[in-house]
């Protein structure tokens, strides 16, 4: 499922970066919990706050969504 995968990216790519989720959170401007359920897959993010998140994270969108890669 594609929430599933976005998830499992940004977890990977928050940890490679040695980053919480509070302090990810923060950066990109979202709330922890939502955050969270993103992570999880149980949120369907918005294209807003995954652009967020990706720039938080210093990773163009192209690559954030290329799930081959692996961070």
């Amino acid at each position: 499922m594609i929430t599933e995968q976005v998830g499992n990216r940004i977890r990977a790519l928050r940890k490679q970066r040695g980053l919480s989720q509070e302090k990810l959170a923060l950066k990109a401007g979202i709330d922890r919990t939502y955050l969270a359920g993103i992570e999880t897959g149980k949120r369907n993010a918005t294209l807003l706050s995954l652009e967020k998140v990706a720039i938080a994270l210093d990773i163009s969108m192209r690559d954030f969504f290329d799930f081959e890669k692996r961070s």
